[in-house]
């Protein structure tokens, strides 16, 4: 019985530690993605809302304005919005 409740708090234990690292993580991962949209070197996809590098090979031209997009299927559904209006 005392080995099971070892066992069930050293499993607690490395669930929080795992669980803590990824949340850690993310939040480098967000601020870095943040810091570069901020520096201009990333640009918010207006579609998914994915950061994507500002000389992407996917964009499209609205006037003056230039939208980047991080896939095709963003882009499309970009377009079909443009014509619904």
């Amino acid at each position: 019985m005392l080995n099971f409740l070892i066992f069930i708090v050293a499993a607690f234990i490395l669930y929080k530690l795992l669980t803590s690292d990824f949340k850690k993580k993310k939040e480098v991962r967000n601020k870095e993605k943040e810091h570069l949209a901020a520096t201009g070197v990333m640009i918010k996809d207006p579609v998914c809302g994915t950061y994507v590098p500002v000389d992407g090979d996917i964009r499209v031209k609205q006037g003056d304005k230039v939208h980047n997009f991080c896939s095709y299927e963003c882009r499309d559904k970009f377009l079909k919005q443009l014509e619904a209006k």
